[in-house]
């Protein structure tokens, strides 16, 4: 099958036409982000504190760190979920104020509508951009095969295992053509055999799409397998203490965390998490 090439409407562009401008790279730019909270005795708690950060277009960018840090935080503020206390962050040369069609999210969790089939899920949201239906079978079949589950696209998400789901979740936010792919820990509940076979699934379909990704996880060696550039975070505030250019070379092989150079990217991820663990104040 051909390449799909969709064109996003401005009706669902909840971006501000005033604030758009063109732009060239970085596709997500992240400047000086801060994000308070209010606690229950009137105090704040700094989750983020003046984090910024670049990734090119074309990328995929992951970040890893302690829990707690605020990584997942900075993907809902880049998704527009959420509000920064301070800075700003762009995507496209847009400012970001809320939630929209130029960025596609994928959740940990499941978050397919049970009552819709595999087909209607990856299709909601181009019936929403009015997309005319014989275009909308030829995405969502281009994805369906991209992610292995053609032979599914009836069935409901109650007669999927946890890691087609996922699948399904990847189709759908694909599907839309978002500038840039949010990925939060979307593997995190999945056994590990099921996980290693998701993460080679995603390698396959970003060597097709070639989308801008931004992949939080708290897994070290999935960090390093998926990535480009290795984001590595600090918390107390959440902050990028190093950032890690990958030079393993694409595609990735089955057996690559076994070489010489994995295991050293591995062991100065490991050194700077031990090194915000033990900054730590013991509390018990």
């Amino acid at each position: 099958m051909g390449t799909v090439t969709m064109n996003t409407p401005s009706s669902i562009d909840f971006q501000d036409p005033q604030d758009t401008v063109t732009c060239a790279s970085p596709r997500l730019q992240i400047r000086n982000v801060n994000l308070q909270f209010n606690t229950p005795g009137g105090g704040s708690f700094t989750a983020l504190g003046d984090v910024s950060l670049d990734v090119p277009d074309q990328q995929f960018a992951v970040i890893v760190g302690p829990s707690g840090c605020g990584k997942s935080s900075l993907l809902y503020l880049t998704a527009g979920l959420n509000e920064p206390t301070g800075g700003e962050i762009r995507v496209g040369g847009a400012r970001i104020t809320s939630p929209g069609a130029d960025r596609g999210m994928v959740f940990q969790g499941y978050t397919l509508f049970p009552w819709l089939t595999v087909r209607q899920n990856i299709e909601f949201g181009l019936k929403r951009r009015n997309m005319p239906a014989a275009q909308r079978r030829e995405v969502v079949d281009h994805y369906l095969a991209e992610v292995n589950l053609l032979g599914f696209a009836d069935n409901f998400p109650k007669q999927l295992s946890g890691g087609m789901m996922q699948r399904v979740a990847i189709a759908r936010a694909l599907a839309n053509d978002p500038q840039i792919l949010l990925m939060d820990e979307p593997f995190g509940a999945l056994d590990s055999q099921t996980r290693h076979q998701m993460q080679r699934l995603l390698l396959r379909v970003w060597e097709h799409s070639k989308k801008t990704v931004v992949f939080v996880t708290h897994d070290i060696d999935e960090a390093i397998l998926l990535g480009d550039r290795v984001f590595v975070m600090g918390a107390k505030p959440g902050r990028i203490r190093k950032v890690l250019d990958i030079p393993l070379e694409r595609p990735r092989h089955v057996g690559v965390e076994m070489e010489p150079e994995f295991i050293a990217l591995k062991r100065e991820i490991l050194d700077l998490l031990h090194d915000e663990i033990g900054d730590e104040p013991d509390n018990e």
